[in-house]
């Protein structure tokens, strides 16, 4: 498989002994990929008795304006109503048993989901948050009725209040979990053989920590997001080197642009993950997702003669008009190519041509349709295109309280450093970095991660009612259970980070905000820090806060091991001669005129090199434009940092 032919190229090119290798780091998007082409495994699902149609009620929303539900289409469920059956059991909210569970009827009906064929198990019980005791029988009882069928407990997988969203994010977990197993079992075994029989693997979660293989492969729900996860981690690493704590990224790909925020060096969480129409109670990184990316599709419709640029991309097969496979298609790749942003004598990825004459040919159809120049057309894509990453990065930081003049900005990915100044211009944010190696920054941030595990538990009291020491035992009972899990990874206790969390909300309010606490702050000061945290979030969020009774929903405790000690690149002590980075000149066109840019390799600059603009940096996996007007200095960790030139550091 690909992964594995990529590390034995990698060991191939720098000389490396594969059986050496004793630690891999794989994000992927098996679980994501099964969610949104619907190919999972046919899941069964056991409730209580009265609540067949939780997943059909669900929370009783339409999307759409007021007549959204003339329009509205549902989509098919993950668990079919027949294959829905209930157990007549039945838990209070505090987990004592009042009604006890009927093992003869519940044995009949898990008989009869056998012999439907069902693939997965999920058991999602009422109040099975307080209580697992009714779910942990039932699963027993599955055991012996269907051997080899997994089972996802409610009360395992997320054990906390709120039955829907436990009862679909658990169903999730099943309708993945076969897929993910198999495939994780596979590379495992793989590794084992082709690499060392000791090597640890790790995958990466949603919120951007590393599960065990065996962690990943019982909860795959925490894998939906894994993708984005690591280019986040891998430009908190480069811009936290650079000494920028708040940045705006932003990863361009082919097909979209994934946009998230750090704050003090740490990325924005939600305890939700959607994706497609799938919303899950998972945590993880706050990623917001436009369908506009290098493979986006420009084009003029016949009634508006108006420019449109994407969501539909010409994907990988036959991709942009100028890679020469086949693609016709004007796209947002082609549009850089005709602005000779993306050098037609430069090879992608090391071996893959450009073709600037289709590129030309493509973009020629937009400019005939719009009736304009070539270059003023292939300017219009890129600035629409900007427009729509633009707005995703707002969303993030405007829409949020945040002020983007504040945070400096990040691009990445295969094509975000193309777009990177003008994002800059847009934004009003500097400096903007474009780390090392951007085309890849995902799989460093995999490597740069740290194994972590949760557990939480809800409470659902107002704060009038709870005392310091009440909440701080519950935490540290928590706290006991990831400590062991990370110990039974080999991970000690005395190298593990505790951190504390809190979901909040005013009495009567819908929505939680999410506080994390450092344990001995909570034992000093109390239930008084989270409200106070609380309120300080309301305020930036909403622009008030209220004088009413908090209310604490959820506990969660969260370790984490050691950070990976990871080999950086050493400099020269003194930067070579700029010039010895130059490998030419190209056109660009830029703001209505053309200009002579001078092209970089570079794996040849240093610290200290400052490029005036106009200029193109090359390297393997990515390309950097830097405006006329602006300029880009080599950090002391390789960021390239694009500013105004004149400008000296934050306003």
């Amino acid at each position: 498989m690909g992964v594995l032919n990529g590390i034995e190229k990698i060991c191939r090119t720098s000389g490396i002994d594969p059986k050496q290798i004793r630690s891999v780091m794989h994000g992927t998007t098996v679980a994501t990929n099964a969610i949104l082409t619907q190919k999972g495994a046919k899941v069964g699902l056991v409730t209580t008795q009265g609540y067949k149609q939780v997943l059909h009620i669900a929370r009783s929303f339409v999307p759409g304006g007021l007549g959204g539900w003339v329009i509205f289409n549902k989509q098919p469920l993950l668990a079919p109503l027949e294959h829905t059956v209930e157990a007549v059991e039945r838990l209070s909210a505090s987990g004592e048993v009042v009604t006890s569970l009927d093992e003869a009827d519940i044995r009949t009906k898990l008989e009869e989901l056998r012999d439907a064929d069902i693939e997965a198990l999920t058991v999602s019980l009422i109040n099975a948050y307080a209580s697992g005791v009714h779910e942990e029988r039932i699963a027993e009882i599955a055991e012996e009725v269907m051997p080899g069928i997994p089972v996802s407990l409610s009360s395992r997988v997320v054990p906390e209040m709120q039955e829907y969203e436990r009862t679909e994010t658990t169903v999730v977990n099943s309708f993945v979990r076969p897929e993910v197993s198999s495939y994780l079992d596979h590379l495992e075994a793989e590794i084992q053989a082709r690499l060392a029989d000791d090597v640890q693997l790790s995958i990466l979660r949603s919120d951007g920590g590393l599960a065990t293989c065996d962690s990943a492969s019982y909860t795959p729900v925490n894998l939906l997001l894994s993708g984005p996860a690591g280019g986040v981690a891998g430009a908190i690493w480069f811009c936290s080197r650079g000494g920028f704590d708040k940045v705006l990224t932003f990863d361009v790909g082919g097909t979209s642009t994934d946009v998230a925020l750090i704050e003090d060096n740490h990325a924005r969480l939600r305890r939700e993950t959607r994706v497609g129409d799938v919303a899950v109670r998972a945590p993880s990184v706050d990623v917001r997702t436009v369908g506009a990316g290098g493979g986006s599709i420009a084009f003029v419709p016949e009634l508006t003669k108006a420019l449109r640029v994407g969501p539909d991309s010409a994907g990988a097969e036959p991709g942009p008009a100028a890679y020469n496979k086949g693609g016709e298609q004007p796209t947002v790749t082609d549009a850089n190519v005709v602005l000779g942003y993306l050098p037609a004598n430069q090879k992608l990825g090391g071996d893959m041509e450009i073709r600037k004459d289709l590129a030309e040919a493509a973009v020629q159809k937009v400019a005939d349709a719009m009736g304009v120049p070539l270059k003023e057309a292939a300017e219009g894509i890129v600035r629409i295109a900007n427009e729509h990453m633009f707005g995703a990065l707002r969303l993030i930081s405007v829409e949020q309280g945040y002020d983007p003049r504040e945070f400096a900005l990040c691009g990445f990915g295969g094509a975000g450093p193309l777009h990177a100044n003008a994002l800059g211009i847009l934004m009003d944010a500097w400096p903007v970095i474009v780390p090392p190696s951007p085309g890849v920054l995902c799989a460093y941030g995999d490597a740069t991660t740290r194994v972590k595990d949760e557990a939480s538990r809800s409470l659902i009291k107002g704060f009038s009612q709870l005392d310091k020491e009440s909440v701080v035992s519950i935490l540290e009972g928590l706290t006991r259970q990831v400590t062991e899990s990370l110990e039974k990874q080999d991970i000690p206790a005395d190298q593990q980070t505790i951190t504390w969390q809190a979901d909040v909300r005013y009495q009567g309010q819908a929505l939680l905000l999410t506080q994390d606490v450092s344990p001995d702050a909570l034992r000093d000061q109390g239930l008084a820090l989270l409200q106070s945290a609380f309120d300080a979030e309301h305020e930036q969020l909403f622009s008030f806060s209220l004088d009413e009774e908090h209310e604490l929903v959820n506990l969660r405790a969260i370790a984490r091991a050691p950070r990976p000690n990871i080999t950086e690149r050493e400099w020269a002590t003194e930067a070579t001669d700029l010039s010895a980075a130059i490998t030419g000149e190209s056109p660009i066109y830029f703001n209505g005129a053309d200009h002579n840019a001078t092209l970089y390799d570079r794996e040849r600059l240093c610290p200290g090199h400052v490029l005036p603009g106009p200029a193109i940096v090359t390297e393997m996996d990515s390309t950097t434009v830097v405006f006329p007007g602006y300029q880009a200095e080599v950090d002391k960790v390789g960021n390239l940092l694009i500013e105004p030139v004149g400008r000296q550091g934050k306003e």
